[in-house]
């Protein structure tokens, strides 16, 4: 068995960093950035595995869950936020959970993260049930809050995913279907809200759009079932009506629009001639 090495802590690659003027310090740090693409593009095969069961279990009725604490949790409360009004679910489709509870959002709450029993508890509260799926987000791979929830659904025979950046974590042997997306040493030594936060974003960027494509959010290449929160939504809708109708008049298609409440809803309604 490979020997379990926490890459997220190793020393970074640069030292004496309060000695570097400030374009030293970011020319660096951009430096490091440039590498997390390549990682992320080298974990693709177990990205497509864990998009494509999502797909089924959702198509199936299934919800998606995101788990993590500190950074990890608020990355995946920030992507399941961003999917109703992208893409127009309903929310409670995915669910992001923090360590901690809400107040973790904003702030490190004490010792959240250490618990082998509250992320599962954490989700018997939605209701958590085998056509669901389950991901754990932790740098690390060593996050207790987010192993025990992954290891009590394995007992339960429901679906589990992992995102972490060290290879051979305890968190990947929890999960059904684990990315490792390795991308070394932090510039800051062990700020994993840095390399390893922006690969995690990534990847989630990457398994949400591509659920929601597959499971016919979008058309073409356009957010047709976007919720229309504002006023530059209702113009951006109004005009991809427009495209996608041929309809020429702006306010005849913004109305159709408000009226149906999306360009996917307008444009069923023009197809049907009702």
């Amino acid at each position: 068995m490979q020997e379990f090495i926490r890459v997220t802590e190793s020393t970074s690659n640069y030292n004496d960093l309060e000695k570097m003027s400030v374009q030293e310090i970011l020319v660096n740090i951009n430096k490091e950035d440039e590498t997390v693409a390549a990682a992320v593009h080298a974990a693709m095969p177990q990205i497509e595995k864990l998009v494509t069961i999502i797909v089924d279990n959702m198509l199936a009725g299934g919800r998606l869950f995101y788990m993590g604490a500190g950074t990890s949790g608020r990355l995946g409360i920030l992507d399941a936020s961003e999917i109703p009004p992208t893409f127009g679910m309903p929310y409670g489709i995915i669910i992001g959970l923090i360590a901690g509870g809400e107040k973790a959002i904003q702030k490190a709450i004490e010792n959240a993260e250490d618990s082998l029993t509250q992320g599962w508890l954490d989700l018997e509260e939605h209701g958590i049930n085998k056509n669901d799926v389950v991901i754990g987000i932790a740098a690390s791979g060593t996050t207790p809050y987010v192993i025990g929830a992954l290891e009590a659904c394995r007992n339960k025979n429901i679906t589990t995913g992992s995102i972490s950046c060290n290879q051979g974590s305890p968190l990947s042997a929890a999960a059904d279907y684990p990315i490792e997306v390795v991308v070394g040493p932090e510039f800051v030594t062990g700020s994993t809200r840095m390399k390893s936060g922006t690969a995690q974003k990534l990847v989630l960027n990457m398994i949400s759009t591509a659920v929601m494509i597959q499971i016919g959010r979008v058309e073409g290449n356009k957010m047709v079932n976007m919720q229309l929160t504002n006023e530059k939504l209702v113009d951006r809708g109004t005009k991809m009506l427009m495209e996608k109708t041929g309809l020429e008049d702006y306010e005849t298609a913004k109305n159709l629009l408000l009226k149906y409440g999306s360009v996917k809803k307008a444009m069923d309604h023009l197809a049907s001639g009702k």
